[in-house]
């Protein structure tokens, strides 16, 4: 079993699926840990499926998972975590704009948080999507007060058991902190290095960058306020009716 498996989402990325190998060349050598990751084809309509399948055939660290169609971001992350079998799980895009070396700025951290999420020093964005990052960062802040300057930086590691329990809804991937948080998890946020994108484009329009994450953010904080918790004072032992 892998003790760590990193999720990589992939949609229409064909021109840079055959640098992801070489991009973790350093991290695989320096990384303590036992490392899979885990391309998930989000339906794309380009090459990327068979450039992933002949790429997992070349390489035993990289397996693949491929969706029937597109479902978007979360879905896929939702899927590589429900196929994830490790302690722990990571996330990062697979335009490569973080550089897997930095999960080990993140390992440094993993035992003593459920999520360590990296935020992106210099970003190397261009204006309007940083200023509606900007924007959606501090209205998300603001409302739910989970103290994360770049909720959705796309480097991550969480444990696993952790993983699965947060709610799951299109979009959610900019709330993973702010979710940790509520179910009453801990985390901690580290710098990470941030690079220009240099192959394919990104999904995400003015549109799905700014009025989703508003609508989202409003979700979250109507979730939040009705999450059910509770902690047990005293009980009989439960386990004696079981099987009656």
């Amino acid at each position: 079993m892998a003790d760590l498996v990193i999720i990589i989402p992939v949609f229409n990325e064909e021109e840079g699926i055959d640098r992801l190998p070489s991009a973790f060349e350093t991290y695989f050598s320096k990384t303590k840990l036992n490392v899979e990751v885990l391309l998930v084809d989000d339906g794309s309509t380009d090459s990327s499926l068979s450039k992933i399948k002949a790429l997992c055939m070349q390489h035993a660290a990289f397996r693949f998972l491929a969706l029937s169609e597109n479902r978007g971001l979360s879905t896929a992350l939702k899927a590589g975590i429900d196929h994830s079998n490790s302690t722990w799980v990571g996330y990062m895009d697979a335009d490569l704009q973080t550089n897997p070396e930095d999960f080990l700025k993140l390992e440094n951290h993993m035992h003593s948080h459920d999520l360590v999420t990296g935020y992106r020093m210099g970003r190397k964005d261009n204006l309007t999507k940083k200023l509606t990052s900007s924007f959606a960062n501090g209205f998300r802040n603001w409302l739910l007060k989970d103290g994360v300057r770049d909720s959705g930086c796309p480097l991550k590691l969480m444990r696993t058991e952790v993983a699965k329990s947060l709610p799951f809804f299109k979009g959610m991937h900019r709330f993973i902190p702010a979710l940790v948080k509520i179910t009453g998890g801990s985390l901690i946020e580290v710098p990470i290095q941030h690079f220009p994108r240099v192959t394919g484009y990104s999904k995400f329009s003015f549109r799905n960058r700014f009025w989703g994450p508003i609508a989202d953010t409003l979700a979250v904080r109507w979730m939040a306020s009705r999450m059910i918790q509770y902690r047990i004072k005293n009980a009989s032992n439960l386990n004696s009716n079981l099987g009656k």
